[in-house]
Formats: structure tokens, sequence, C-alpha cells
């Protein structure tokens, strides 16, 4: 998707908003296009009314033109635009000869400068949900580490490291979950210091990438399995914000750290009843080799924590409580600070990923009491699944504020969602939320 700022000629299509029209009906003649949207018409459903619109007409391409008067107009039909024309078939013949739709907005000369921007998150979020799109035997733990390389931007430097030097480092958590994948694990980490940052904040963001989650051991049912391809979802959306983030300018210090791997099977595979040691030096015994991702997170964690993020937000396709509590349109999430809560909660008001706090307490910590390490990585019970791995996870963030964001059901659909016009697949959720963080830390 291209965007512009121009007068409303020379397009294919113009797109309007009716509301004598139903919800989600449609209405075109050759050049305009007429959709209907609720009674209540809030940012949400100008996005739906602009993706449902750039939908009907990505087969074709060419230009659709808007008119928008105010800056929260603009936010809607951009994001809702790059939604709407997103195409999930990176791998079907003819994909690389697509035509691309331009949104051609009628617009107040002064948003130019918020048009460029969201175009710039939506261009890094359409690259997450390509990036969750891909298949397993494409994106492996390495590939994803040489696609965070790729990104060449100022002020920002990327390293990845992989299993020789994640197990001399003590990282026997992370180590144990990638010990039955012959695909080499990553350590990915991604700073971006811009000069004029302030020196006394580092904002770590954390993301889980199981590049295919099996279940281990512990196998997953086959129903829907392929969807596992999406468990690395988290560090797709801290990828690829880092680099909006970068492209962006803003003057805030970012430490991102990538814990990816498969979680597979063969002789040398974590098991049931194993203990292993973290970075951080906590015993974790094993008692479901499918609840990984707390463990490759509980290092990566630690790694931040100890390699100077002063507030860390992590992102995770972690249980499928979270699924079940909240379905998929928001994520759910912790934190150990009211005041970064507030930032987190503004944030995702604003930028649309929609989120709800759960609570974080410590008396969730008996659900993984242990008899025979300092903890166990799940509980024989199904109650707070959330919250017991938000409990976990707080073992290995050190001393600071923390967030933890449960992304679970919105990040991956395994069915189409009709607002955004959201097939099946990656949804680059996060990736505007963590843009929208940036900016209240570079404030």
């Amino acid at each position: 998707m291209r965007v512009e700022i121009r007068e409303p000629s020379g397009f294919d299509v113009r797109a309007t908003i009716d509301p004598d029209l139903d919800a989600g009906i449609l209405r075109r003649t050759d050049t305009e296009l007429r959709i209907g949207v609720p009674a209540q018409l809030d940012a949400d459903g100008r996005r739906t009314a602009a993706a449902k619109a750039a939908r009907s007409l990505r087969r074709e391409a060419g230009t659709i033109a808007w008119r928008a008067e105010d800056p929260d107009q603009v936010r809607a039909i951009v994001e809702g635009t790059a939604y709407g024309s997103y195409d999930t078939g990176l791998f079907k013949g003819g994909y690389d000869s697509r035509r691309e739709l331009t949104l051609a907005l009628d617009a107040p000369a002064e948003l130019q400068g918020l048009v460029g921007r969201q175009e710039t998150v939506m261009r890094h979020l359409d690259t997450a949900r390509d990036l969750a799109n891909r298949p397993p035997n494409d994106l492996t733990p390495v590939a994803l580490a040489a696609h965070a390389r790729s990104h060449s931007l100022p002020h920002v430097t990327v390293e990845s490291h992989g299993r020789d030097w994640i197990e001399a480092q003590g990282m026997g958590a992370f180590a144990a979950v990638a010990a039955g994948s012959n695909e080499d694990p990553q350590l990915i980490v991604m700073r971006y210091e811009p000069p004029e940052a302030r020196t006394d904040v580092t904002l770590g963001l954390v993301g889980k990438a199981i590049t295919f989650d099996s279940g281990g051991i512990s196998l997953k049912p086959p129903l829907r399995m392929q969807d596992m391809k999406g468990d690395m979802c988290g560090g797709a959306a801290v990828i690829e914000g880092t680099a909006a983030v970068a492209e962006l300018g803003l003057p805030v210090r970012l430490l991102t750290v990538v814990a990816s791997t498969e979680n597979m099977q063969d002789g040398r595979a974590y098991k049931p009843g194993d203990i292993l040691r973290a970075a951080n030096g906590k015993t974790i015994e094993i008692i479901n080799t499918d609840a990984e991702g707390r463990l490759v997170l509980a290092d990566a964690l630690h790694y931040a924590r100890e390699s100077g993020a002063t507030h860390i937000v992590d992102f995770a396709t972690l249980t499928g409580a979270m699924s079940i509590a909240l379905g998929d349109l928001y994520a759910g999430w912790f934190s150990n600070d009211d005041e970064l809560a507030v930032q987190l909660d503004a944030a995702s008001h604003t930028s649309g990923d929609l989120a709800w706090r759960f609570p974080l307490h410590p008396r969730y910590r008996r659900y993984v009491d242990s008899d025979f390490a300092d903890m166990k990585n799940g509980s024989e019970l199904r109650e707070a699944g959330a919250c017991l791995a938000a409990e976990f996870l707080r073992e290995f963030t050190g001393e600071g504020p923390w967030a933890h964001f449960d992304i679970a059901g919105p990040a991956f659909l395994s069915r189409k969602r009709p607002d955004y016009a959201l097939d099946q697949g990656g949804t680059g959720y996060g990736v505007r939320l963590i843009v929208e963080l940036a900016q209240r830390f570079a404030a």
C-alpha cells in the first residue's frame, strides 16, 4: 500500500461512509464505494470501514480516495486500508507481480507528517504479519535472526547468538527448549540508541519467537497444529516495532531481546520431570514441555534486565487460557508498576491494539510451587493459567518496572475476523502499541 495526500482527482474509486447502510454493507458504482458502519462511529468503526473498502478492491488495486479531516480519521483510514489490502498468499503463484493499492487522502497539508508516520507503522506491521505467515520450514530461528539483521537503520545495531553461546551464558531454560530441534536457536538482540535520547531510561522489549511449537514430548493435539508457526508473533512484534521506532527517529533508547527456537522431540529433548537451571540461578521443575514459552522468556527477561533495560515489556503468545478468557480480540496484560501501567493503557487505547489488565498477585505463585525445585513451569490444576504464568515470569524480571502481554488470542487468528477484514494468520498485534509506548517514553 502506498499513501499520499493529494487533491481528489485521478482516483479509481472514492470511498465514503454512509450512515443509511447497515454495518458492513458495501454499495459500489464504477467510481464510488459506500460503506455502512455502526451507529456509533468511532476510530474502530472507521478502521473497519476503510479495511472493507480496501478488501473489495484488493484484486483490482488502483487508487482509492478518502477524505480525512482530523488526525483520528487519518490514523483510522491509513491503518484500515493497510489491513484490508494485506494479502496472506506469500507463497502463491503471482504474489510478487500483484498490483499495489494506492490510498489517496483528501486531507489538510498539516496532516502530511501523521500520514507518513502511520504509513511507516503499517508497513512494519505488514512485515510482522509476513513473518508470522511464513511456514516454519522457511522461517527458522536463523532466518528470523537474518531478517532482524536486514534492518539497516540509523543508530540500530543487531546481533544474534546460537546454541553454544546460549549454553555458555548459563541459559539452561532456553537451551533445554531448544535441545530437541536440529535448527539452531537464536538469541536476537537489537539496540536502538539515538544520541538525543535520555540516557537514564532504556525501554526493554522482549519477545517469544517459537518458530514452530509441537508441544515437545507433551505433544499438542494434531488439529490446527499448523497454526503453531505463529508462536513467534511476540518476537515479530518487537522486531518490527523496534524497526518502526527507529525509522521514525523517536528519541528513546530501546533494547530488544528475542528468544527464538523450535520446540520439538528427539532423543535430546527435555522431558517432564527434568529440572533446569535458568541464567539467574533459579531452578525449574518441568511438568509440561508445552509450557515452553515461559522458559525461553525467563532467560531473555533476565538478559534484558542485566543488559541495562530500566523498563521491560514482553510480548508472547503464551497461554491458551488467555484466549479462552478474552477470545481473539483483546490481549491480556500484567504489570508490577502502576506508572508503567498508565502509559501502557494509554498506548493501547490510542493505538487500537486492544488490551485488558489482569491481576498480578503473589498468591498466584503457589500454583507453581515445587517440592523438588525453586518452582515448576505449570500447574496440574486448570485454574488461573495466564495469571500463574505471569507470576512465573516475574521471578526472572529483576528489579524495576515490567509488564507482560499475553497476546495468544489477537496475534494469530485461526478464523477470519470481520473487523479490519482480517484473514486467518498473523495480525501484527503489538507493533502499533510499541510505537505508541515509545512515543510516550520519548516525550
